[in-house]
């Protein structure tokens, strides 16, 4: 029996390093991993590589040993901790519960502040932190990579990337959503604020308003606020913590004078992988008194779009029509958040015929920036992704996350 057989990993923190909340916290996590080793079916990294490093208990035994040594890490363990892809699969099977989710956080933030990466790297993480987390300079910075697209042959391989992503990115002429209320239609039946984000801010505002009218139409009146832009996921994992509090504090605060104010129902995310992140504000706030409590209030308050929507009385009228959809499980939602029957039931309920894709549980290669930072992985990721959609023979195909 798998009880029987647990053990408790070892570890050697001295009792100055677990005086530190966050190595305190790591020390928590790696006790809980036993290493029975179910989690390396479902990686993606270990999937493709057959390599143990690349696989969750690998990594562990990794973070274990740089944490423990309270220095900067040798670049072989940094390489093996930046190709994890965060898609939390691995806690979805662990029959530990291992919490990995938060512990490659902490392993990301202690690389971000005792390792000093190559200069290109340096440039480039600084340029996808600056640029991707701010809609307007990343409506600028697209228009600029399009011009540069008859030089991308002689740039380096992660900025062909960049260029190639901008190319192939929507026009972005449709103007960002405006931050104000939007009365429900007729009687109002519920208040809720909706957050726009960042990246799709500027790559999809259409995502955002299509949001409001379903909203608006059923009754809920929708507050986008001011402020609320970035949630801070991006920032957060490429380890840059300050940065990702500093914009998960604006959203929080933002979202607050709501709640505050003329209450809310809930508030309400669009990108999973954004909604992911405020879930966890209650934990990225855990350390500071003045921010902890409205940060946990927010968290219980949080839900992706289709959990909200599947318990209206959604009215599709005439609209129905029987398209043969393919739904694709976003890693931040059915991991993380474990959403993944209502979206299905509200395809269904609209008339379309849901199929699943193969490897469901697998990760599609995007992962927020890591399709920027790790082009080869996410290349041979997206392409295996792209046949099992393919070979569901479906019309369209539906995601709950822009990535």
């Amino acid at each position: 029996m798998l009880g029987a057989a647990r053990a408790i990993m070892q570890t050697a923190f001295t009792a100055d390093q677990l005086a530190r909340p966050e190595i305190a916290e790591a020390a928590g996590i790696l006790k809980d991993c036993v290493h029975y080793g179910f989690c390396t079916a479902v990686c993606p990294t270990y999937v493709l590589t057959r390599d143990e490093k690349e696989a969750p208990r690998g990594r562990i035994d990794l973070i274990r040993e740089m944490l423990e040594s309270d220095g900067p890490p040798d670049p072989k363990t940094v390489g093996h901790v930046d190709s994890c892809l965060s898609c939390n699969s691995c806690m979805t099977t662990c029959a530990a519960k291992v919490d990995y989710l938060h512990l490659a956080d902490i392993a990301r933030a202690h690389i971000e502040a005792t390792y000093r990466r190559p200069l290109a790297d340096r440039l480039l993480r600084r340029i996808i932190a600056r640029t991707l987390t701010d809609p307007g300079r990343f409506r600028r910075a697209a228009r600029v990579a399009r011009l540069a697209a008859p030089v991308r042959a002689l740039m380096p391989g992660r900025l062909r990337v960049l260029v190639d992503m901008a190319r192939e990115a929507p026009p972005m002429a449709d103007p960002p959503v405006e931050a104000r209320t939007y009365a429900a239609d007729g009687e109002r039946q519920g208040r809720v604020a909706l957050l726009a984000g960042c990246v799709q801010q500027a790559m999809a505002p259409r995502l955002t308003r299509a949001a409001i009218r379903l909203l608006t139409r059923h009754g809920i009146e929708v507050v986008v606020p001011a402020g609320a832009d970035c949630c801070g996921a991006l920032t957060l994992h490429m380890g840059k913590m300050d940065a990702a509090r500093a914009s998960a504090g604006a959203t929080l605060a933002a979202l607050g004078r709501e709640i505050d104010g003329d209450g809310l129902d809930a508030v309400l995310v669009t990108a999973s992988g954004c909604g992911t992140t405020v879930k966890e504000y209650g934990q990225l706030f855990r350390d500071d008194p003045a921010r902890r409590d409205a940060a946990a209030r927010l968290s219980e308050m949080t839900r992706d779009i289709s959990e909200f929507a599947a318990k209206l009385d959604l009215d599709f009228g005439d609209t129905a029509i029987p398209l043969r959809v393919a739904y694709h499980d976003a890693c931040s939602l059915q991991h993380a958040q474990k959403v993944t029957e209502p979206p299905r039931q509200l395809l269904r309920d609209a008339g379309f015929v849901v199929h699943d894709v193969p490897e469901r549980h697998f990760c599609c290669g995007s992962a927020g920036t890591y399709n920027l930072l790790q082009p080869a992985m996410a290349g041979q990721l997206g392409k295996r992704k792209a046949g099992h959609i393919e070979s569901t023979g479906a019309e369209a195909f539906a995601a709950g996350n822009l990535g």
